[in-house]
Formats: structure tokens, C-alpha cells, sequence
């Protein structure tokens, strides 16, 4: 019986990895942490029986005692509780599917712990990768990739050495609004933008699908997951999702995975690593799929993805600005406070304005990220 932590598991990856856990029957869940859905951490509670279970805010958790007063549970809260659920002694895994950098102590905590992670929060890589890839080295726990692209190319490079691989090529499906121009995408509702064509997830990194951001991201992601420079790491739009990623080695060969667009296939593949697990749904059928076409992505139109080479090239702090000028940006959009351009916009000023510090600790790291915020707020 293997035996799991969820941070994030009220959100889209933490509500499939409890089907994935309710499909095979053989994982124990022994702790959730969810933001604020205190009804849903309820019923999953009463589900999967874990030992630990925590909420952010604390009148949340108290809400959350009375109702499981029934349960035998501890309720936890704030980022002590986090902690304790990353920490939890009888995981051997934690799965961090929380969004933002607030998954970076819990990480670290787990790691610590001896517990591999079963990676969905990819700020925690973006922002300080530079500790988190030694951390996991010295304690001897694996970095196992959810995001589909990563997981990906981390199944490309099965069996193969990685001084072999000459470039990643990390596919983008270009979102919804692949082929518009600036002056049409200025225009661009709350509505529109949660329109993805191919993948159905959470609001914030829908957002960040449709200004290539996410993708931008998943670049600096990859560099310190699979020990690359960022300039060998190419992006190539593939609008119809089925490539998920692909790895070109030293010799000319090409390795991809491929797969119809369901995130349960990374989440599973990541618990049960290295064995593969049947899982029900839909298959590939190239006959009806028909053509695969390729692209290379417009990064005038959108400069979010331009924004995170530079990001990623300058490294240090930088890539802290980028992602908590996004952060800030999205939730102000969703709002319908600020204009769809002016995501961009706010990453760019925010990087411009920005002193960079060298190999950053993680206090250092989340002063980057109030910095930016601050910065922001007296601008816009």
C-alpha cells in the first residue's frame, strides 16, 4: 500500500490524483491541504480518512473541525500547517499541486523528510530551483514531474543518459488565441481567455496558457528538472495537444510521447513511477486524428514567452519577479481590474525595474515577490 500527501487537493490535479487513488485502490491517503473549499476538503476527509488535514486561513479550520467533529482528524492551518502536512511521517510521496510559491517550504520540508515529490507546482522549480534540484540530489528523494509536458519528456528520457540530450522540444498548443494579432488580442475578455482549446484546468493557469506564460514557465521548469541550458530548450506549438513533448539527442533521434489530453495519465505515471498502471478513458486513434502540424510560436504577440528566456537566462532573482508579476497580474484580470495586455505589461515592468540577487535563499526569494508586488501596486 502506497501512501500519499496532497497540498492542493481540492484543485483539478489534486481532485484527479483522489480518482486516480479511488480508481486503483491501492494508495492511503494520510494528509490534505486545500486553500479555502472547506466543503469539499470535508467530503474528501470523509472519503479517504487521512490522518492530517489542513486549511489556510485559521477560521476556516475551525469551520472545518465542527464538521468533522465526528472524524478522527486534526485540523491544521496557515503555512505551519502546510508544513506538517509535507512532513506527514507516513507519506512516501507528496504530491504539490498548490499554485504559487507557496509550495516552495513545503517542498523543501518534505524533501528534508525523505519524501519524493510528485512535482505540479512548477513556481517552486521557477523560482528556486537552484536549492531545490541539490536539495534532492544530497537527500537522495526524486523529482517526479506532473505537468504533462515535463512528465513527458521525463518518459522520453527513460533509460537514456542525460549528456545525450541535445534539445528539449516542449510543445504549446497555443492556447486560444494562436494566430491572433496584438491589436486583436487587446480585446480579449475574462471569458475568452478561460476558453482553452484543448486542456480543462484550474482559472489561474488557463490565463497563463492563453498569454503563453504557462509555457514560458514550463521552460525555466525544464531547465532545472532535466539539467539544460535554457536556450536548449525550444518551444514548438502543436495545436492539436497530442504531443505532449519531445527530446532530440546528440545522434539526430527524436523521442515523443504521445497521448490524448488527460491529465490523469502524468498523475498516475508519477505515483506508481516506474511501473505503468492501466488507466480507463479514451485512446489515440491516429486514423481519425488525421495530420499532426507544428508551429513555431509568436513571441511578439506573445512577449510573455520571450519575457521568460530573458527570465531564465538572467536567472537569480529574476525569475521570482516574472512569476509574481504574473501572479499579481492574473488575479487582477480575473477581477476584470486591469486590461488582458496589461499581464504583460505589469511582468515587464516588474522585470525592468527589478535589482537581481545572485543564488537567492528562500527569505530572499519571497522578498523578491512582496517587492514586486508592492512595485506593482504604486505603478497600477
Amino acid at each position: 500500500m502506497k501512501k500519499i500527501a496532497i497540498l492542493g487537493s481540492t484543485g483539478s490535479i489534486g481532485t484527479q490524483t483522489l480518482e486516480i487513488v479511488e480508481q486503483n485502490g491501492d494508495i492511503q491517503v494520510t494528509a490534505l491541504a486545500a486553500g479555502s473549499n472547506v466543503r469539499l476538503l470535508e467530503q474528501q476527509v470523509r472519503r479517504f480518512h487521512p490522518s492530517l488535514a489542513c486549511v489556510w486561513e485559521e477560521e476556516k479550520a475551525r469551520e472545518l473541525k465542527g464538521l468533522l467533529a465526528d472524524e478522527p482528524v486534526r485540523v491544521v492551518s496557515g503555512m505551519e500547517g502546510l508544513l506538517e502536512v509535507a512532513a506527514e511521517p507516513q507519506a512516501e510521496i507528496l504530491v504539490t499541486a498548490v499554485v504559487g510559491m507557496i509550495g516552495i517550504r513545503p517542498t523543501i520540508a518534505a524533501m528534508k523528510a525523505g519524501k519524493d515529490i510528485a512535482l505540479a507546482n512548477k513556481e517552486t522549480l521557477v523560482t528556486a530551483g537552484h536549492m531545490i534540484m541539490p536539495l534532492a540530489r544530497e537527500r537522495g528523494v526524486r523529482i517526479l514531474p506532473v505537468d504533462s509536458e515535463h512528465s513527458a519528456i521525463f518518459q522520453c528520457l527513460n533509460g537514456e543518459e542525460g549528456r545525450t540530450v541535445h534539445k528539449i522540444l516542449l510543445t504549446a498548443s497555443g492556447g486560444p488565441f494562436r494566430g491572433w494579432s496584438r491589436e486583436r488580442i487587446a480585446g480579449v475578455q475574462v471569458e475568452d481567455a478561460l476558453k482553452h482549446p484543448n486542456w480543462t484546468m484550474g482559472r489561474k493557469i488557463t490565463i497563463d496558457s492563453s498569454t503563453m506564460v504557462n509555457k514560458g514557465l514550463e521552460v525555466m521548469e525544464a531547465r532545472w528538472l532535466f539539467g539544460v541550458d535554457m536556450d536548449q530548450v525550444q518551444v514548438v506549438v502543436q495545436p492539436q495537444s497530442v504531443i505532449h513533448s519531445m527530446v532530440e539527442f546528440t545522434d539526430g533521434a527524436v523521442m515523443a510521447q504521445l497521448g490524448v489530453p488527460d491529465m490523469k495519465l502524468p498523475i498516475q505515471y508519477a505515483l506508481y513511477y516506474p511501473h505503468r498502471r492501466y488507466l480507463p478513458g479514451q485512446r489515440l486513434d491516429f486514423a481519425k486524428l488525421g495530420t499532426i502540424t507544428f508551429e513555431e510560436p509568436d513571441t511578439e504577440v506573445f512577449r510573455g514567452l520571450k519575457l521568460a528566456y530573458e527570465a531564465g537566462r538572467r536567472g537569480g532573482s529574476l525569475p521570482t519577479v516574472y512569476n509574481a508579476a504574473n501572479e499579481y497580474a492574473v488575479a487582477r484580470f480575473l477581477k476584470k481590474e486591469i486590461s488582458y495586455p496589461a499581464i504583460i505589461e505589469m511582468i515587464e515592468g516588474a522585470m525592468e525595474h527589478h535589482q537581481i540577487v545572485e543564488q537567492p535563499d528562500v527569505e530572499q526569494i519571497l522578498a523578491a515577490e512582496r517587492e514586486t508586488y508592492e512595485y506593482i501596486e504604486s505603478r497600477w
